[in-house]
């Protein structure tokens, strides 16, 4: 037995962290047990998270940032006004994609717990007619760009610990969505969760630790471990599209917003909405000198939520919606710098186990300081950042929430999905009676020039339809569930 594997070891090194309680029921454990708790503690950096806790209360200093920052300013996707550059960023764009030099990243590694489904938020059943889960329609529109463009975009999607199994299973189930082995599946690393009140870090069993996925952040760290940075620089891969599992409303690879990247000479670039208030809870983008930076909702004080810019405009108007464009070679240079992404703290509800007692706790109230990284602390590091303004109602309808609240809920974003494919009819030349649900599968049509060239000229829909793969089938939806006629 080595001096790693001796308790005697554990419990002198334990003892200066104060954390000497993770050994309180060693004697109990079997050798498997041990051996598990061992591998466990070594992968854990006890000096940073005694720093972290211990600077837990620190808030960066944002007065200090906006008072030098301006609005930042970009070109708004399928802006007319500006149809010389919009043609140039699209002819880019797809130049980019058949070249085989796009790629996505998909960041998936939540749990729909809040929507009260105890599965991978990805397999979350969305499709308004077709029940087709997020992972699905994700998986349908890279093929639809694929086929459009005559290339093969690969898809890095990653999980965390407790849904990487899950999610690899329902993959392998359904075919893969026809993306054989253009998908490659990695898992994120995790953070100890540690108790507010004490610093101690907690435990979910008597050999394990409370962990927690390190954030959309890890994605920088895990796609350099699992290497599959090296393998898409070796294929010819130059521009990551980086979006979130919660988004079925994004055009997905869309040519303009590589174009626009690509054109700008960007390391990464990330598009924005026009906040509706102050106070969205999305990050604020903002311009200090030639750089980027985001401020976080949760960072934000009051105070400066509606600060005015020099032209006297709302300053922090930009919403990140968690969309980017992100060059390879960027996320190869910042991979050797050290700890580049800061941690932010979360204080939330977390299960754990209480060696006092033997029992497992489940909390009423917040009792635990979380660890993450957000992938959105790279901006301030890329070389000619810039944004890119979409409107809300065509790209951005997170599902957050479970039914019942104001918004961002199962049947808001539906309702937005199917006001979507209604647009598109409309700029197809088709026409809907009254507000019909619809659904479009992305392998029937991308978007409206797409719908043109297969619908006739003043089709009329006046009642729930879904255009599949193969074309239309009409459909009731109800509460829910679907029943296709």
């Amino acid at each position: 037995m080595t001096e790693l594997h001796q308790p005697e070891f554990w419990k002198r090194r334990l003892l200066e962290y104060h954390q000497e309680h993770l050994l309180a029921a060693w004697n109990d454990l079997s050798t498997e047990q041990r051996e598990s708790l061992v591998v466990s503690l070594q992968a854990i950096d006890f000096d940073l998270i005694r720093r972290l806790y211990e600077s837990r209360t620190q808030r960066p200093d944002i007065g200090s940032l906006l008072r030098n920052a301006t609005s930042p300013r970009g070109p708004r996707l399928s802006d007319r006004a500006d149809a010389t550059r919009r043609q140039a960023a699209v002819r880019c764009g797809e130049d980019a994609l058949r070249g085989g030099r796009v790629a996505c990243i998909l960041v998936a590694g939540g749990q729909g717990t809040r929507l009260g489904f105890e599965h991978p938020k990805g397999m979350f059943p969305i499709g308004p007619l077709s029940g087709h889960s997020l992972f699905q329609i994700f998986a349908e529109k890279i093929l639809a760009r694929g086929k459009r463009y005559g290339c093969r975009i690969p898809l890095a999607l990653m999980t965390s610990p407790v849904t990487h199994a899950e999610t690899v299973d329902y993959f392998e189930r359904h075919g893969r969505f026809g993306l054989g082995d253009d998908l490659h599946v990695f898992c994120q690393g995790t953070m100890p969760s540690v108790d507010a009140n004490t610093g101690k870090i907690l435990l979910s069993g008597p050999d394990a630790l409370a962990l927690s996925p390190d954030g959309h952040g890890g994605m920088l760290a895990a796609i350099h471990r699992n290497g599959i940075l090296n393998r898409f620089r070796r294929a010819g891969i130059r521009h990551l599209f980086y979006f979130q599992v919660d988004n079925p409303l994004l055009d997905i690879a869309a040519p303009e917003f590589i174009g626009h990247h690509i054109l700008a000479g960007s390391e990464m670039s990330t598009l924005v909405v026009a906040k509706q208030t102050p106070f969205d809870k999305v990050g604020n983008v903002v311009q200090v000198g030639d750089r980027l930076h985001v401020v976080e909702y949760s960072d934000l004080p009051d105070e400066l939520a509606a600060k005015p810019g020099p032209d006297g405009a709302p300053l922090l108007w930009a919403g990140s919606i968690g969309v980017h464009v992100i060059e390879t070679d960027f996320l190869a240079r910042v991979a050797d710098l050290a700890e580049v992404l800061p941690f932010h703290v979360a204080l939330k509800k977390v299960t754990y186990y209480d060696p006092a007692t033997r029992a497992i706790v489940k909390p009423k109230t917040a009792n635990a300081v979380k660890f993450e990284r957000f992938i959105f602390d790279l901006i301030p590091h890329a070389q000619n950042a810039i944004v890119i303004e979409v409107a809300e109602d065509d790209q951005f309808a997170p599902l957050k929430n479970a039914p019942g609240a104001e918004r961002d809920t199962p049947e808001y974003v539906r309702d937005r999905m199917t006001a979507k494919c209604r647009r598109l009819l409309h700029e197809a030349g088709c026409r809907t009676e009254g507000e019909p649900v619809v659904e479009i599968s992305p392998l029937f049509a991308l978007d409206s020039s797409d719908l043109a060239a297969k619908l006739p000229k003043n089709t009329r829909v006046a009642r729930a339809v879904y255009y599949g793969p193969d074309g239309l089938t009409t459909a009731e939806f109800a509460h829910g569930k679907q029943r296709l006629e």
